[in-house]
């Protein structure tokens, strides 16, 4: 049976070399939100709950270590894809303030369980992408994936040059995790562009 390429869990799409190991990256502090210390987050999960449970989080400034808090609650603004959450010790729009531009982190080892023919994206980055399930033709491998509205792909050819390709099921029909690879058909043009 193929895959259910339209759910793609990408809780990891701004990951770095270095964090690569121990962290996914699920959201961004965009802003604070009112006087008590609330915060707006722009996420990066498929996963509500990682905006909504409460328990332990990581933020992360650019060039430095992860730093834990806890979450304390969290809601999705009605009709957008932005959460609100605050986290334990942040009372005041100051404190918010401080946590603008920041990376939200979970633990490497905080995946949540998927469905048959659904794929975290730590599944698909190194993945070889081969024209032809037979004859083993790669035209590269799958480098990152770039989520907003649609998810694409992003093929690294050996040359160095980057493919994006939508990530859907007519042009990603078969992915084979296990065996390290999946099956592209493109229609006429796509590998040109």
């Amino acid at each position: 049976m193929p895959p259910q390429l339209s759910s793609v869990a990408p809780d990891s799409d701004s990951q770095t070399a270095s964090t690569a190991e121990e962290w996914l990256t699920v959201g961004k502090v965009v802003g604070a939100q009112g006087l008590r210390g609330e915060l707006r987050v722009n996420p990066a999960s498929d996963f509500p709950e990682r905006f909504t449970k409460p328990g332990p989080r990581w933020l992360q400034r650019k060039g430095a270590a992860p730093q834990e808090i806890t979450l304390t609650s969290g809601r999705q603004l009605p009709g957008r894809s932005l959460f609100i959450v605050r986290f334990k010790g942040i009372d005041s729009r100051s404190a918010a303030e401080a946590l603008v531009g920041q990376t939200l982190l979970v633990s490497a080892d905080d995946r949540p369980e998927l469905e048959e023919g659904e794929f975290h994206l730590l599944d698909l980055v190194g993945l070889e992408a081969r024209l032809d399930a037979n004859d083993n033709a790669v035209i590269g491998s799958v480098s990152d994936l770039i989520s907003g509205g649609n998810d694409l792909l992003e093929i690294t050819r050996p040359d160095g040059r980057k493919l994006l390709i939508p990530f859907v099921e007519q042009i990603v029909p078969e992915v084979h995790r296990q065996e390290g690879w999946l099956l592209l058909t493109p229609p006429p043009g796509l590998l040109d562009l």
